[in-house]
């Protein structure tokens, strides 16, 4: 049944490096981000993100990955963050890959990250249920991802 090429002796101990990891990278982007277009707030409003003024956007040309080696190779064995990754949100911080810059659907599908951050109330317990859900049912099946794809997809 699990998928995962991590034990959960293994996960337990990525968790707090990767929620260092992803507080340290939104701080970042607070601190060098744009805030939402009015357009931008009124949907993350709809999507139901509780505090769209407190969102930043960064346009990166790629998504940064983790430093640290044993965080570097889950992401890698996961797929989760790659040369491919569009978007990633890391509770009010957005990255958004410099070629997806202006894609509105991929804007909308990261803030109902955000949404689930906030609604999950940490970014520990957004990324223990997160990478649970990816690493034992894929990334796809995801019901966090799920929810994201099909309220992103109800603003077209």
């Amino acid at each position: 049944m699990n998928h995962s090429p991590l034990t959960s002796q293994q996960f337990e101990e990525l968790l707090p490096l990767a929620a260092a990891w992803a507080e340290q990278q939104e701080a970042h982007i607070l601190a060098t981000g744009i805030p939402l277009s009015p357009s931008q707030s009124s949907d993350a409003r709809q999507i139901g993100v509780a505090h769209p003024e407190r969102v930043r956007l960064l346009t990166v040309p790629t998504i940064p990955t983790p430093q640290h080696p044993i965080l570097r190779a889950a992401g890698e064995a996961t797929e989760l963050i790659s040369p491919f990754t569009a978007g990633l949100t890391l509770r009010y911080g957005i990255f958004i890959r410099s070629d997806c810059d202006g894609d509105r659907f991929l804007v909308a599908h990261e803030l109902v990250h955000t949404a689930q951050y906030e609604r999950l109330g940490s970014i520990s317990a957004f990324l223990r249920q997160y990478l649970h859900e990816c690493l034992t049912l894929g990334y796809l099946n995801s019901p966090l991802e799920q929810e994201a794809i099909l309220t992103s997809e109800r603003l077209r």
